[in-house]
């Protein structure tokens, strides 16, 4: 029912209720020291740093007296924001955190040449996730050829390098020029029932499935570093932007799910960040849809420091969390 009620709206209003996938944010717990490695180590450029607090943002974020100070970046066309709540402070990342739990989420960042691109990371002692940069199968018509690698940064965040052969990824990622590290093509979430959460970003939102495939084998056990892996991904767009890839793991189905406890501050805690057509015409839909509110709804922030005036914020139905203005 909701599917329907969201299709006509999105019909009056000639668009998708999301229109782009405007950035992605990750809370982090020392803002120089993260703004450092993704300029130095990753090439992303600083573009602002912004410090907001106030009844408006304690709302939209769900944390009582918050205090963040952002780092707007840039790598090619895409946007990442690195969140530091000065007051109150989070919880560090579980150190035993796998592939397959439920609060997994990484951005994956294109690279013009693999073999660099890990050596780089070599030089700069980033902690594996993956043993070493996969080669996936060509039985796989869909990923074989692509290379991956994943990493982690000096706080624990899960990061991907990503490199897709002729016949695959956006034209972008194919023009020629010295750079090796290009941009970000999707953020990447582990899910526990595709379907439901189609029926969340597809139906609710109107994303659109941009491809899906079925990923096993000994390449995917080491890029994951998860054995015994059989994975469904569904990759999904809006109209601008990076995609939203979701990772249903198929087996084992041993990942722990989000802890519902999780805040903002938490060190683990990722958000999309996603522009609409209208709030409150995605809050009316999603409110149909009885999904979890990390805001108490629609949200004003008139000093629009982070370039809106009303937005709200919610979580999919593994918890991870959305912004949309």
């Amino acid at each position: 029912m909701l599917g329907i009620g969201l299709l006509a709206l999105a019909a009056h209003l000639h668009a998708a209720p999301i229109t782009a996938v405007e950035s992605v944010a990750i809370s982090v717990g020392d803002l120089d020291a993260e703004v450092a490695f993704y300029t130095e180590v990753l090439s992303f450029r600083l573009e602002s740093r912004t410090e907001i607090a106030g009844d408006g943002y304690e709302h939209l974020y769900g944390v009582f007296g918050a205090r963040v100070h952002i780092a707007r970046l840039a790598l090619g066309d895409e946007h990442l924001e690195l969140m530091e709540f000065v007051a109150p402070r989070g919880r560090p990342i579980p150190a035993d955190s796998r592939s397959n739990d439920g609060w997994f989420q990484h951005v994956a960042i294109i690279v013009s040449d693999m073999d660099r691109a890990y050596a780089w990371l070599r030089e700069h002692d980033v902690a594996h996730a993956s043993t070493g940069p996969q080669r996936l199968p060509d039985w796989n018509p869909n990923a074989g050829g692509i290379e991956a690698f994943y990493f982690r940064d000096p706080e624990g965040h899960n990061l991907e390098v990503l490199h897709f052969p002729d016949d695959k990824g956006a034209d972008k990622w194919h023009r020629k020029g010295d750079a090796l590290f290009l941009g970000i093509d999707h953020t990447a979430i582990a899910v526990a029932n595709t379907e439901k959460s189609l029926a969340f970003y597809r139906d609710s939102l109107g994303m659109h499935i941009a491809g899906t495939s079925e990923n096993y084998g000994p390449e995917q056990e080491r890029l994951n570093n998860v054995f015994g892996v059989r994975l469904r991904i569904t990759a999904l767009r809006a109209d601008a932007g990076p995609g939203i890839e979701l990772l249903e793991y198929l087996a084992p189905r041993t990942g722990r799910p989000m802890p519902i406890d999780s805040q903002a501050n938490d060190l683990w805690y990722w958000q999309v960040n996603l522009h609409s057509v209208g709030t409150d015409a995605v809050d009316k839909a999603v409110r149909a849809g009885h999904y979890t509110y990390v805001s108490p709804g629609v949200v004003d922030v008139p000093q629009k420091e982070l370039g809106f005036e009303h937005a709200l914020t919610l979580r999919d139905p593994d918890g991870h969390a959305l912004r949309i203005d």
